[in-house]
């Protein structure tokens, strides 16, 4: 409304329909709303009644509907319904889902203030705004017909110069009624937004979707992990372990002399890219992960630890594959920064499954002093365990000990 073009453009138009169509919406939903409410109340007496005041009480969603078309009108930005989706088909679903929504009775605040107050506000606003200026600039048509014209039903008006001098008038308070129409437009638009389409609820429906399309790109991130892991140990690893036995056997056939010394070297770097294979295999997804479950990679995680590791984790089964491995990679990178930066003797892993969480907790004997974000790789970890609307801390004070602590909500998979 600030920018100069503002008056020659369509926006004045569009407030005006907007209020009109306000003007005379809210006069419908007036007498709809009063014929419910008498009819409901007149036959409650013999239990027919009830599904009219039934239908009274949702009453505001039509309404709100149409209000959300409206907004089109002089709100550029769509107005999405905030209703949320019914578990399950059929009207008795569909009714219990609404009944308990605020959002409805929300609405039908709205619709009793639309019919109550909204549309005169819109009606009135339109009249003086826009009708009394148009009846103004039209003083000279008035003259011409009848020799003289009553302005606004107060100034008698009989000589041309004055109708011509009305008529100017009128166009001045034709352009300042236009800018107040918008302005009216817009604070009533506002009104009906906050009532029947909040921002919040379409923000905290984007962060819901936010949310699960995070937690459904991890279950991807998995899926794609276990497929690649069961590709390399399925495919590549075959096929260097076949070439192991085969250069070895070439090897073991070869006369002494300059082949067999290339058979040997050859066989040896067969072996180191096997061996190599098989950690990158193991660090992309374990196979013990996937086929035993979270308890046996643990303790295989601790077996190849550099640092004497005990293991007390007791899970009542298995849980979902996210679950797993984010605890999983959790202990492998703290087990890590215990060999790599801690000079601890020893370390131990606990933890379990209650009241719905799995805990985690890894503990060393080391310095201490570990700060996450420093090049320890938790950061990731965290954000991962996040996702799983987990948390992690850290607890490592100079000195020792260092103590690292994993909740994830879970149940069990079935």
């Amino acid at each position: 409304m600030s920018r100069p073009g503002y008056l020659l453009s369509a926006w004045p138009w569009r407030s005006a329909g907007y209020l009109l169509t306000g003007a005379v919406t809210g006069a419908v939903v007036l007498v709809g709303m009063v014929l419910l409410v008498v009819t409901g109340g007149v036959l409650a007496l013999a239990l027919v009644g009830l599904p009219v005041l039934l239908g009274t009480a949702l009453a505001g969603l039509p309404v709100a509907a149409l209000e959300r078309f409206r907004l089109r009108l002089v709100d550029a930005e769509p107005a999405s319904d905030p209703h949320e989706a019914p578990g399950e088909p059929g009207l008795r679903a569909w009714l219990s889902t609404r009944l308990r929504e605020r959002t409805t009775w929300r609405e039908l605040g709205h619709a009793l203030l639309f019919a109550g107050l909204l549309w005169p506000v819109d009606a009135v606003a339109f009249a003086v705004f826009l009708l009394g200026p148009l009846t103004v600039v039209a003083t000279p048509l008035l003259m011409a017909v009848s020799g003289e014209a009553k302005v606004l039903k107060v100034w008698l008006v009989s000589t041309w110069p004055a109708a011509a001098g009305c008529a100017v008038l009128g166009l001045v308070l034709l352009a300042l009624g236009a800018w107040l129409v918008g302005v009216v437009a817009g604070a009533r638009a506002g009104l009906a937004r906050l009532l029947v389409a909040p921002r919040e609820a379409d923000l905290g429906a984007r962060v819901v979707e936010l949310a699960r399309s995070r937690v459904r790109l991890v279950d991807a991130f998995e899926a794609e992990r276990r497929r690649i892991e069961r590709d390399l140990h399925d495919g590549a690893q075959q096929r260097l372990v076949a070439l192991t036995m085969t250069l070895g056997l070439a090897r073991l056939d070869a006369p002494p002399g300059p082949l067999a010394d290339q058979l040997a070297k050859a066989h040896q770097e067969a072996g180191t890219a096997l061996a190599e294979l098989r950690e990158l295999i193991h660090g992309i997804h374990p196979k013990v992960l996937a086929d035993y479950g979270l308890e046996a990679a643990v303790a295989d995680a601790a077996d190849r630890s550099a640092v004497p590791v005990d293991v007390d984790l007791e899970l009542p089964g298995r849980l979902s594959p996210a679950v797993e491995a984010a605890a999983y990679f959790v202990v492998c990178e703290a087990l890590a920064n215990v060999g790599r930066h801690s000079g601890a003797s020893r370390a131990e892993v606990s933890g379990g499954h209650r009241d719905g969480r799995l805990l985690l907790r890894i503990r060393d004997d080391g310095r201490g002093g570990a700060r996450a974000g420093e090049g320890s790789g938790l950061t990731g970890l965290a954000d991962r365990v996040s996702v799983l609307d987990g948390r992690l801390s850290l607890s490592s004070p100079p000195g020792g000990p260092t103590l690292l602590r994993v909740e994830i909500p879970c149940d069990p998979a079935s």
